[in-house]
Formats: structure tokens, C-alpha cells, sequence
């Protein structure tokens, strides 16, 4: 973005006052949709975060048109307004959206609204630099306090019954690979078949900031692989049931079968789907479309509580997490309800003096 002087003259008087006028960088995309692809391909978004950021913001286009966003199974069907990115400038939106944000906040969890707040006013900073609007509808939304979830970890009976559940191969492979490997959901589901070194039980993903790094499995992903590879030998790890849309990017696409990768979105929604009555014990399945499942991330967190209940040091958890700190782990190395348990359970007195 340059600035450019303007003069202006003042009651006919020969006095000229400058004023500044923002030059765009380039010209203002058509559509809201189009300054969504041009953030993400300009900013330097990587491709691991690129679908999150993109449903995200797709999220937040409903909102900026001033209309709520859908939310549960019609938010699949539901086809994003078409609007100028230019619109985000109304002086009007910002009284509409907050109230849209606050609804929306109301109905979903804390972390997942100050993520997507948090991507939106990314985009919406990097579109001001580049000339294509000047406000900053966001501005007076605050974060929603987030408490801390002392349950994030499930419990591992509960990864047991996980594990029975009769599911298809391409869901059983990822809900394996995700709790061996302690690996990103968005991580995994960026995996191409060339990524793998099946020998090692490893695999080579784009971590957060673009960096190449490595992820590792154990024995029961490594039985999965091989079926669900069959015989490709490039494209995208997991696949979608159809034949990918067109306008599907070229790296989306398996150039064996023509299906497309895997959403991140599709993934989370058939993990809470299948996840219901494993989270609610005591409910009625009758009672299944009312209940909330698990949802992807809590198999990482899972893992990396489990090794920490294991006695697995802190510079391997760091390893195995690929968090830069100690402080960004502590919330996994937390140990779960079972291991407080057994802890109580062991140094209980009463019951040593019984064996």
C-alpha cells in the first residue's frame, strides 16, 4: 500500500492542506470469496492451515454480510453469500456483527471462537494493507474467556471402545494414526502417499510455519496402511467416497482414482458423529442427533497425556508433540482422572494392610 499527497484548498485561499489517500496494491478481488484466496495464497498461509483458515473465514463471510452463520449438518449444504470485499467497510457492520459473533459465541465453545476471531482479523489486516479496504468491522468483539478443560484426555478404556467401533477403513487408519503418532489432525490429512517411509513407521508432514518434520506410528497403523493405500503410489493419504468436484486444486486430487483429499471439516464431522454415545455413556440412542461427540484433537491430546502417565520424559514429549516450549505442554502432560485414581488407589493404606 503507498500514500499519495492530496491538496486541498481552503475557502479559495491559496493555502493547500495535505491529505492522505491509500493507493491499493493491486485491484480489490471481485468477491469476498476471492480476497479469501488471495489472502491465503498471498500471506504465506501454509498448506496445513490453509483449510482450517479458509473454513474459518468462510465462517466469518456469513457474519460480514451482515446474516448468522449456519451451523451443524446444514452448514455443509449451505453456499457462501456473494458479496464485495469492499462491503466490509459499511459503517453499518459493526453494530450487525457483533451481534452476530455474540450469538454464534453462545453457541459454540470458547476456543473455537477465538480461533476463528483470531484468523478473521488476520485477513482483515492483511486486506487493509493491501488498499482494499480501510476499516476494521472486528474492532469492540473481545475474546470469550476460555477455562481450562481438565478432560481433554480420554480415558483409556474409552480409546478402547473407540477402536471396536465399526467403522470404515479410511476412519479407523486416521483415528490410529492420530493417537499413535500424537500428530495435528490438519497435519495427517495433508499426507500424500510419497510422504510415507512405511519401513520406519514414519512420515513426512508441513508442521505449523512450514517446517518439514517427521511423524511416527506404531503397529496398529502400520497393519492399516498398506489396505488403505491398495496400490497408489501418489496423491493424497486419505480420499473422499466420490469423484473430486471440479475446481478442486490439482494437489487435492489423487491422479490415480480422481477422488479428492479428505476436508478437515468432513474428517471432525464423522469423528463426532461416530464419538456421541462413546461421550455420553448414559444417554439414549434414541436421543443421538441431541448429543456432542469428541472431536479430533482430543486423540492428540490423549496420546501425549499417555506417555507422560507412562513415566516418557520431558524432552521425548517435547519431541513427539513438536512444541517449541515446556509451558505449551503442560496442558497435555497433565495426568487423567484414571492415573489420579490409580495413584489414590495405590498409596491407600487400608488396602495395602488387605493384600
Amino acid at each position: 500500500m503507498t500514500i499519495e499527497p492530496v491538496t486541498e484548498s481552503m475557502s479559495g485561499s491559496a493555502l493547500r492542506l495535505p491529505r492522505a489517500r491509500v493507493v491499493p496494491l493491486s485491484a480489490p478481488p471481485s468477491s469476498y470469496t476471492a480476497a479469501v484466496e488471495r489472502y491465503l495464497t498471498g500471506a504465506g498461509i501454509t498448506k496445513s492451515s490453509a483449510r482450517i483458515y479458509r473454513i474459518s473465514l468462510t465462517t466469518w463471510g456469513w457474519m460480514l454480510a451482515g446474516e448468522p452463520a449456519p451451523t451443524g449438518p446444514a452448514r455443509r449444504a449451505a453456499k457462501p453469500p456473494v458479496f464485495p470485499v469492499t462491503a466490509i467497510d459499511d459503517p453499518a457492520l459493526p453494530e450487525i456483527l457483533a451481534e452476530l459473533a455474540a450469538a454464534r459465541a453462545d453457541e459454540m465453545d470458547a476456543d473455537t471462537v477465538n480461533r476463528e476471531l483470531s484468523i478473521a482479523r488476520k485477513a482483515i489486516g492483511w486486506w487493509q494493507r493491501q488498499g482494499w479496504i480501510e476499516g476494521d468491522p472486528t474492532i469492540g468483539i473481545e475474546r470469550r474467556p476460555a477455562p481450562p478443560d481438565r478432560t481433554k484426555a480420554l480415558a483409556e478404556n474409552q480409546i478402547n471402545a473407540l477402536w471396536r467401533l465399526d467403522v470404515a477403513l479410511r476412519e479407523k487408519t486416521i483415528w490410529k494414526l492420530l493417537y499413535e503418532s500424537a500428530a495435528r489432525a490438519d497435519e495427517v490429512l495433508c499426507l500424500n502417499v510419497e510422504d510415507l517411509y512405511p519401513q520406519d513407521k514414519r512420515g513426512r508432514i508441513t508442521a505449523k510455519g512450514g517446517a518439514t518434520e517427521w511423524i511416527h506410528w506404531q503397529s496398529g497403523t502400520a497393519q492399516l496402511l498398506p489396505r488403505l493405500i491398495a496400490r497408489r503410489t501418489r496423491g493424497p493419504l486419505f480420499l473422499t467416497d466420490r469423484k473430486a468436484p471440479a475446481g478442486t486444486p490439482t494437489l487435492d486430487v489423487c491422479p490415480e482414482t480422481g477422488r479428492a483429499r479428505l476436508s478437515y471439516r468432513r474428517a471432525e464431522e464423522i469423528f463426532e458423529e461416530n464419538t456421541r454415545l462413546l461421550a455420553n455413556p448414559l444417554a439414549s440412542p434414541d436421543d443421538i442427533d441431541n448429543l456432542d461427540g469428541w472431536t479430533l484433537h482430543r486423540l492428540r491430546h490423549s496420546a501425549l497425556t499417555h506417555d507422560a502417565e507412562g513415566g516418557t520424559s520431558t524432552p521425548m514429549l517435547l519431541a513427539r508433540s513438536r512444541h517449541a516450549s515446556v509451558r505449551s505442554l503442560e496442558r497435555y502432560a497433565r495426568p487423567g482422572v484414571d492415573a489420579v485414581a490409580r495413584h489414590v488407589a495405590e498409596r491407600d493404606p487400608a488396602a495395602r494392610r488387605r493384600t
